[in-house]
């Protein structure tokens, strides 16, 4: 989530929830020792999403119990707003890690820490997450692709793959992704369906 104009030398931004000073303590030496930096702490769920948007995290680490709510579930609302969490937690029972896998967690930090893990944990939170918003996001575009070439195959009495050989012509002439070109002919056939017949 980590802003694409900010500059920084950091191995990583990562934004701390945790009620215990200790903790956060902890916490905020192991990254600055593995060469990250913390842009931000809160105490409370109802801190971490504020947190989240004003620090811009490229992770972000939540302990499991706080004073007003459930970690996990605020951890969920946050990936969804484009964050990888990482829980911090002594706990490791079946339950919370079923309910933090149906979160979206990407990893698990036992307390207390041992400074050792920290890197190697963070590392592979942040790549999975790219990981997964990028096959999402190509899921996405392979829907509004598959959309066009319906709409081209219905209009034009064409086969699928004379469809796909127009888009692929098209954004090839044009310089331009094939999605670009897709998303392009379905808004001109949503234009050219809501202008009234005279």
């Amino acid at each position: 989530m980590a802003s694409e104009g900010l500059k920084t030398d950091a191995r990583w931004r990562v934004a701390i929830l945790d009620d215990h000073e200790r903790s956060r303590g902890a916490l905020r030496a192991a990254i600055w020792a593995a060469g990250g930096e913390v842009v931000g702490e809160a105490l409370r769920c109802a801190d971490a999403l504020p947190l989240v948007r004003r620090g811009t995290p490229d992770v972000a680490v939540f302990a499991v119990g706080l004073p007003d709510g459930d970690g996990v579930e605020v951890a969920r609302q946050v990936i969804d707003a484009g964050c990888p969490v990482v829980l911090f937690t002594s706990h490791t029972s079946l339950e919370l890690v079923d309910r933090a896998r149906a979160a979206g967690v990407m990893s698990y930090l036992l307390k207390p820490l041992r400074s050792a893990e920290l890197a190697p944990v963070l590392d592979l939170a942040v790549a999975r997450f790219r990981e997964t918003l990028a096959l999402r996001r190509s899921l996405e575009e392979r829907k509004i692709v598959e959309r066009a070439k319906g709409r081209l195959m219905a209009r034009y009495q064409l086969s699928e793959d004379e469809a796909f050989r127009r888009l692929r012509r098209a954004a090839m002439d044009s310089r331009r992704p094939m999605v670009d070109i897709a998303k392009a002919l379905l808004v001109s056939e949503s234009v050219a369906s809501d202008v009234p017949a005279d």
